[in-house]
């Protein structure tokens, strides 16, 4: 579920809070020391720092506001009918380009083997059919082109397959790129719980976390640990024992914390969960814990 920045209403319960427990200085040392050095070590930490990790599903659906109401059911159910033919040759190897200027040259898929992706059977359908069947999407015209897509380094523009479907406005876009030669989102450590969502670098050397707490809970302030590759961080967080019954409201908050050398290109790591943070935006990483675009 997202949690938007308010406060969000969840259920009554008897206990406050809705963070893990909280831990001791000690504790936290000895966390944090762990979730650097597994990073160090992950096989996600090169992908995700040097290559193309991406953070939404490799379908890029029109905008539905300009899209008529079958178009939903009839993708959710997979109702694809190709009348035209499809270049089976892959293209040359395109140039991924960063908002930053960082470039990475990747391999590009066959018209083909994008519609395999795009054309897909769903595992699920929210929304049946009715009796007499599915509005086809009558796929009637393809051409190369290019989006914007969230990635672990920021906005980058990919190429596209772009599929044209009679009646629809906008063509649908399927990521271009070879899976192949994309990386996975990092897994979560033990059950995912993402105490820090996101953080803004307010000068080289401080920053400002953006966290979830419950309302009956105190905040006693922030921790930090840093390594060369990493800076790993956490809020302390205590429920109010004093409290008996509370509702179980989640609310974000921000809190500062001060780091000893500028962030430079370290990757900021969750305590918790131990997966890293993206700047600004609202993408939680415990949120792929069973998701991965690669496979969308």
């Amino acid at each position: 579920m997202r949690i938007l920045p308010a406060v969000v209403l969840l259920a009554l319960v008897t206990a406050c809070g809705s963070g893990p427990a909280p831990v001791t200085a000690e504790e936290f040392t000895d966390r944090a020391r762990e979730v650097a050095g597994r990073w160090q070590g992950s096989t996600e930490r090169e992908p995700w720092i040097a290559g193309f990790v991406p953070l939404r599903n490799l379908t890029l659906e029109p905008d539905r506001e300009r899209t008529p109401r079958w178009v939903g059911r009839s993708v959710i159910n997979s109702a694809w009918k190709l009348e035209t033919a499809l270049p089976a040759e892959a293209p040359a190897p395109a140039k991924l380009r960063w908002t930053d200027g960082g470039t990475l040259s990747v391999p590009v898929l066959a018209a083909t083997a994008a519609y395999a992706g795009l054309s897909k059977p769903k595992s699920f359908a929210d929304e049946k059919c009715p009796a007499q069947g599915c509005r086809p999407l009558r796929v009637i015209a393809v051409a190369r082109g290019e989006a914007t897509m969230p990635s672990s380094r920021g906005e980058v523009r990919v190429p596209t397959w772009d599929f044209t479907v009679k009646g629809v406005p906008e063509p649908f876009r399927r990521v271009a790129v070879d899976p192949a030669a994309m990386g996975g989102p990092p897994r979560p450590l033990g059950d995912g719980i993402q105490e820090v969502h996101t953080y803004e670098v307010r000068a080289p050397a401080e920053l400002r976390l953006s966290y979830l707490h419950g309302i009956c809970d105190t905040t006693y302030g922030s921790r930090v640990h840093e390594t060369p590759e990493a800076v790993v961080v956490d809020v302390d967080v205590r429920r109010d024992d004093d409290v008996e019954v509370c509702p179980a409201v989640g609310k974000i908050d921000r809190i500062g914390v001060i780091l000893r050398e500028p962030l430079g290109r370290r990757v900021v790591l969750d305590s918790s969960s131990g997966v890293p943070l993206l700047p600004h935006g609202d993408i939680r990483l415990a949120e792929f814990q069973n998701y991965d675009p690669r496979r969308s």
